[in-house]
């Protein structure tokens, strides 16, 4: 900033010079400096303020046109005012070339300005695009192996191999019921063939998805397990991330237990902002240590469309997760 004082001082001094021998250049030098200062760092904190109130990344054309308002009237002032009292108290400015020294010292400091908010602007965009990058990269990754271990769950030979086992006792029993148990385990694995790759789905084809899943488990478990939906029509068509309800359902049944003696209930229920699964809490004396993985990895997952959280309550009797209902992306 000192070297930056000096330059502009000896460039006024080459477009409008002072008479010789009228005062010590060595104040010319100082104001130079002081203003410098005054308008850099006072840049400095404009853009600070701006960051806080106007983020680039939600309003950047509303940010630009206060950013660029603020900063060119704070460098009139900061530029002019120093300007008077230096003419008043340190040395007084010819009058032939008060007005021309004054006018443009203003607009030397103008463009001086709009060179710093370039720089910083494109600093600020340059940095924000790296990171964005990174961010791109990193979900990528993510959402590879969340949608990995998702596939991965979903075709546990364990899985499978209990709704076979079921599917060959429905076979002598009831034929009917077994070409039905078919359709609802084939949609099963055709839903989750065909959103691998989905970021968002709407809560019409996860409901659907979900209500073929737990047909199997009602098969599977009997008068042990009961599924409650209340979802109104006029959310169908918002979203939520794919399998997220399932995982949801899978948690509650692998850390409670389930049978004719203490049925588990699993409710499931939204309003316009969040779909909520609540089950009654019955953890099994020796079941697996809740590492909660699976919901970390919806938090995790939820993370990159929206600032909203996945809130989880655990009470004596009830076990509550709500996650987000999102807008199409």
């Amino acid at each position: 900033m000192i070297l930056v004082g000096i330059v502009i001082c000896l460039l006024m001094d080459t477009i409008v010079p002072f008479p010789p021998n009228e005062h010590n250049k060595l104040f010319d030098f100082l104001m130079s400096i002081v203003i410098t200062v005054f308008v850099w760092e006072g840049n400095l904190r404009i853009d600070t303020l701006m960051n806080e109130k106007y983020p680039w990344v939600e309003r950047p054309g509303k940010r630009l046109l206060i950013h660029m308002a603020l900063s060119l009237v704070y460098s009139v002032l900061a530029i002019y005012l120093p300007m008077v009292a230096f003419n008043r108290f340190i040395c007084d400015i010819p009058s032939e070339n008060r007005s021309a020294i004054i006018y443009i010292s203003i607009i030397v400091g103008l463009l001086i300005t709009l060179i710093i908010l370039a720089i910083e602007i494109s600093t600020q965009f340059f940095h924000n695009w790296k990171s964005s990058l990174v961010e791109v990269e990193k979900y990528k990754t993510e959402s590879a192996l969340a949608q990995l271990q998702n596939f991965k769950n979903q075709i546990d030979p364990h899985f499978l191999f209990n709704n076979m086992s079921i599917l060959s006792s429905l076979v002598y029993k009831d034929t009917d019921k077994a070409v039905d148990f078919i359709n609802q385990l084939s949609k099963v694995y055709r839903y989750i063939l065909d959103n691998r790759g989905n970021e968002l789905v709407t809560l019409e084809s996860e409901l659907a998805f979900v209500k073929s899943y737990t047909y199997l488990l009602e098969i599977r478990f009997d008068k042990s397990i009961i599924f409650k939906f209340d979802i109104a029509d006029e959310l169908l068509k918002r979203n939520i991330l794919p399998m997220a309800l399932q995982m949801l359902i899978e948690n509650a049944i692998k850390h409670n237990e389930v049978s004719v003696d203490f049925p588990l209930t699993i409710s499931i229920t939204a309003n316009s902002n969040e779909l909520t699964v609540t089950n009654n809490l019955q953890l099994r004396s020796n079941g697996e240590p809740n590492s909660q993985t699976g919901l970390q990895n919806i938090r995790d997952r939820y993370k990159y469309y929206t600032n909203r959280e996945v809130e989880i309550f655990q009470h004596i009797d009830l076990f509550i997760v709500k996650i987000p209902i999102l807008n199409s992306i």
